[in-house]
C-alpha cells in the first residue's frame, strides 16, 4: 500500500459533477486524514436549529450564524465543535500540543488556528481562548483508500483552508468564495451554474 499524504486541515470542494446529494456544492474541512481513513465536516450546511436549542451552555460562544451545521451524513445524533484558537502551533500544526507539552485541556489543534473542541468540557474553561465556535451535527467519513479513490475520480478539489472558512458568516456562499480565491482554473468553476441545463 502506498503511503497516504495527509490532507488534514485542507478543504475538499465538491466538483459540480459530484452526484451524491449529501455533498452537492459542499465544502468539507478535513479534521483527520491518514491510512486508516478520513473524517471531516461540511462547512456550508447550516440547519434551522439554534445552538442554544441543543447545547445551551455553548450558545454564547457560537459564531454567527449561531445555528447547528449538518457536518455530514454520518452520526447525525452526535455533535462536534470546531473553533478558531489563535496562538503558537508548537511547530507541528496538528499535534494539539503547543510547545511540545501536554495536550491543552478542552481542545486539540487540527491545523493552524483550527481546533476541535471537547464539548464535554466546561465552556467557561475555553471562553477566553475561543475565537469562534461552530457546532456540527454529524460528520463526513471515508474508509481506508475511499477518499483517494474519489479524488482520482475527480469528485473533489483539494485546496488550502483559511481560518475564515470555519467562521464564515455567509456559509451559503462558501463554495463559490473558496473556488473564486484560487489562483488557477478552479476560479472559473465558481461561475458554474446551479442548474447546468439553464446554461
Amino acid at each position: 500500500m502506498t503511503e497516504v499524504s495527509s490532507l488534514t486541515g485542507r478543504l475538499l470542494v465538491a466538483a459540480p459533477a459530484l452526484a451524491d446529494p449529501n455533498f452537492d456544492r459542499a465544502v468539507v474541512l478535513l479534521l483527520d486524514h491518514d491510512e486508516e481513513g478520513s473524517l471531516g465536516v461540511v462547512l456550508n450546511r447550516p440547519t434551522p436549529v439554534g445552538v442554544g436549542d441543543i447545547l445551551e451552555s455553548w450558545a454564547g460562544l457560537a459564531g454567527r450564524p449561531d445555528v447547528v451545521f449538518q457536518g455530514g451524513p454520518v452520526s447525525l445524533d452526535s455533535a462536534l465543535g470546531v473553533a478558531l484558537i489563535p496562538g503558537d502551533e508548537g511547530g507541528s500544526g496538528s499535534s494539539g500540543r503547543p510547545g511540545g507539552g501536554a495536550a491543552p485541556l478542552g481542545w486539540r489543534r487540527v491545523h493552524g488556528a483550527i481546533c476541535l473542541v471537547d464539548l464535554d468540557a466546561p465552556p467557561e474553561l475555553l471562553a477566553a481562548e475561543l475565537g469562534s465556535l461552530r457546532i456540527f451535527a454529524g460528520y463526513a467519513g471515508w474508509g481506508p483508500g475511499q477518499l483517494e479513490s474519489e479524488l482520482t475520480d475527480g469528485a473533489w478539489y483539494v485546496v488550502e483552508s483559511e481560518p475564515g472558512d470555519v467562521s464564515s458568516p455567509h456559509p451559503e456562499n462558501l463554495w463559490r468564495a473558496v473556488l473564486r480565491r484560487q489562483r488557477s482554473e478552479l476560479a472559473m468553476i465558481a461561475t458554474y451554474p446551479d442548474d447546468p441545463s439553464l446554461n
